[in-house]
């Protein structure tokens, strides 16, 4: 095999794509960066690119698949017989592949499309779901360190938008009685002028929350180091790499009961409260504060969860794909596969 581009059984050339470009910290920028490093680490060649140059390559990876067609489709028309997996994030799953042209042209050209929690497959018609994966996003461990004794911490971290439903904990953390020692702190981007005027009117108002804007990735890890609980309030999520990064470090977690937070956490586990009622989360808020029992029911079930997070883990699952792209490449999307890793 004389090109560089071309599949070989050893190290390759690999496009992968997202559309979060250098300097964001979204999670499909996490989730790429962290691909590519566990990929050149395997002994390939990665060009990771917002947007498809061009250049020639053996197979693509994109994450999102209707921010990414233009990628896709093209990388498609250009080398019809090379393997395309497309990994589909919550506004895919959750909306776009239901609604939308090019999301759903996107799962047509794909020859391997990756979910990251086991619910994401009940999305998909039962043809993708044939050529589907579930691959869970890892995080490394990180070192609890001592929270603060005049309160009880929970933490907020996810950029200030929509779809991640941002004020909830706010709203609840107003109606929790006059006797708790919950604290929201919450860290994020906010995607528009509108957003941060609310964060900072309900910082100024709600003496039980604080929001402390954009920080660096390791000042969030240390956020939740240091955090009795992790809160995850999105109306739709793929696999929230914070909830990756809770499990690893052993915080519990009380989410939303969207089905991108059951795959994470498990549809028998006791921390859910129903999306976008603040009522409902700060009753969940107050139990988790007040009951010691429960807290550690909590704990002790995402400590049963860790395993799924685990960077060797996933760093397994990626080469396991990288061979059934290689598999499923001639004859576009015709040999199909569905694995669960649980």
């Amino acid at each position: 095999m004389g090109h560089d581009y071309e599949l070989n059984e050893e190290g390759m050339k690999i496009s992968l794509i997202t559309p979060a470009g250098p300097g964001c910290r979204s999670g499909n920028r996490i989730t790429a960066v962290r691909w590519a490093r566990f990929l050149r680490q395997a002994g390939h060649k990665i060009l990771l690119e917002r947007i498809w140059g061009g250049e020639g390559s053996g197979m693509m990876i994109a994450l999102h698949a209707s921010r990414s067609h233009s990628s896709i489709a093209h990388y498609a028309a250009a080398y019809p017989g090379r393997p395309l997996g497309v990994v589909l994030t919550g506004t895919d799953l959750y909306r776009d592949i239901h609604c939308d042209d090019s999301a759903k042209e996107s799962l047509e050209l794909a020859t391997a499309l990756v979910v990251l929690q086991e619910m994401g497959l009940k999305e998909l018609e039962s043809r993708h779901r044939a050529k589907a994966r579930v691959i869970y996003q890892s995080a490394e461990p990180i070192r609890l360190q001592p929270p603060a004794k005049k309160y009880f911490d929970a933490c907020v971290i996810g950029n200030l938008r929509a779809e991640k439903d941002p004020f909830r904990a706010a709203l609840a953390a107003q109606l929790l009685p006059s006797t708790s020692r919950i604290r929201i702190t919450h860290v994020g981007r906010p995607y528009n002028e509108k957003f941060a005027l609310e964060a900072q009117l309900h910082t100024s108002k709600n003496p039980r929350y604080r929001w402390l804007g954009e920080v660096a990735r390791w000042e969030a890890r240390r956020l939740l180091s240091r955090s009795h609980l992790l809160t995850q309030t999105s109306v739709m999520e793929g696999g929230a790499n914070v909830v990756s990064e809770a499990l690893a470090a052993g915080v519990p977690v009380i989410g939303s009961d969207i089905p991108g937070n059951v795959g994470m956490l498990g549809e028998d586990y006791p921390g859910y409260y129903k999306t976008g009622d603040e009522r409902a989360l700060a009753r969940l808020l107050h139990r988790v504060e007040s009951n010691d029992a429960f807290y550690k029911t909590l704990k002790a079930q995402c400590d049963a969860r860790r395993y799924l997070v685990l960077p060797d883990r996933e760093r397994a699952a990626l080469e396991t794909l990288m061979k059934e792209l290689r598999r499923s490449a001639p004859g576009r999307g015709s040999k199909g596969f569905c694995t669960k890793l649980r």
